[in-house]
């Protein structure tokens, strides 16, 4: 629907405070303040579960440096995206008001501040952390630069190239603390990459029109009838219930966090097969919303209940033996 103007003094204010954001909105919205906030929030998880006494003095220092580090990564990502992106986003209603196609801050400052700010990141990382998770912060913005962001108009498997980078924050931080890519890294890497699956396609349902007018080959917009769309958020929905279920065979947490898990997964489930028999944006939204609340929950439950179940093993004479993490 098209907005409607007048020529009111308070609609002139108005314009010229939407035409002129505040330094700090500006640069909020070129680092993509929210999903970077979800990048630290999965980045702090990874690092609660992993292995570690919490009574160490340098646990939540190094959680407090990771988050940062994690944090100027992703934010030098979103930055360079909308850099390259800028004439797309242009095209979009949804993202022409961001400041650089809105004409609001030159692209070449914005270039030069993700570069600054991405070297800061992987710095704070080797510094303060390990080097695999500031090897990990690089290769991410990498992928999401180089990889990702090219093959959004060339592609619909760009989605899931969007999802191992959406998937290696938490990954960060358990490597932030063990140094290691142990099973229970993985685990939490499936987690993160599947989810993103249904979550993102039932974002992309709702703007699927925006992201034609922008020549970006998502699934939906290339999938009329949104069979294509419904079955691929039914399927990967499902799939996230065992792969779920990982992180308490890997030993990263218990059986309270399963129970948790496979009714978050089964949950939706349950609304992408909604979505699939009725391909309306209501039952998008709803999936989009749910997914939402999926992630904190589940995370939050495994770190509730972190390491709970420990995996056994076998030794020489056949006996099980259990397997503590050591600190």
């Amino acid at each position: 629907m098209a907005e409607v103007t007048t020529n009111t003094p308070v609609h002139a204010a108005e314009s010229a405070i939407h035409a002129a954001p505040s330094a700090a909105r500006t640069w909020s919205q070129l680092s993509k303040a929210r999903l970077s906030a979800l990048v630290l929030l999965t980045a702090a998880a990874g690092y609660a579960v992993a292995p570690a006494a919490r009574n160490d003095a340098d646990w939540w220092p190094r959680l407090g440096f990771t988050c940062l580090g994690t944090g100027l990564a992703a934010a030098s990502a979103a930055m360079l995206n909308q850099v390259a992106e800028r004439r797309r986003d242009a095209l979009m209603r949804r993202t022409a008001a961001r400041p650089i196609p809105a004409g609001h801050v030159d692209a070449k400052l914005v270039f030069a501040v993700a570069v600054v700010l991405g070297y800061a990141g992987c710095a704070v990382l080797l510094w303060k952390a390990t080097a695999l998770a500031a090897a990990l912060a690089g290769i991410n913005i990498l992928l999401y630069v180089v990889l990702y962001t090219p093959l959004k108009p060339r592609t619909t498997f760009n989605t899931l190239v969007g999802a191992v980078t959406g998937a290696i924050p938490p990954v960060i931080g358990w490597t932030a603390v063990t140094g290691t890519m142990a099973p229970g890294a993985w685990s939490l890497f499936g987690v993160l990459f599947v989810w993103q699956i249904p979550h993102f396609l039932a974002l992309a349902w709702l703007y699927r029109a925006d992201y034609e007018a922008g020549g970006f080959a998502m699934l939906p917009s290339r999938d009329p009838s949104g069979a294509a769309t419904g079955q691929a958020c039914v399927l990967s929905s499902l799939m996230l219930v065992p792969v779920g279920l990982l992180c308490t065979l890997t030993g990263v947490a218990g059986i309270a966090y399963a129970a948790v898990a496979l009714a978050g997964g089964l949950w939706l489930a349950g609304l992408s097969t909604r979505f699939l028999r009725e391909r309306t944006d209501a039952r998008a939204r709803k999936l989009f919303l749910a997914s939402l609340a999926y992630l904190p929950v589940v995370l939050g439950a495994m770190v509730l209940d972190r390491g709970s179940v420990v995996p056994t093993a076998t030794q020489g004479d056949g006996a099980r033996v259990i397997e503590v993490p050591e600190p």
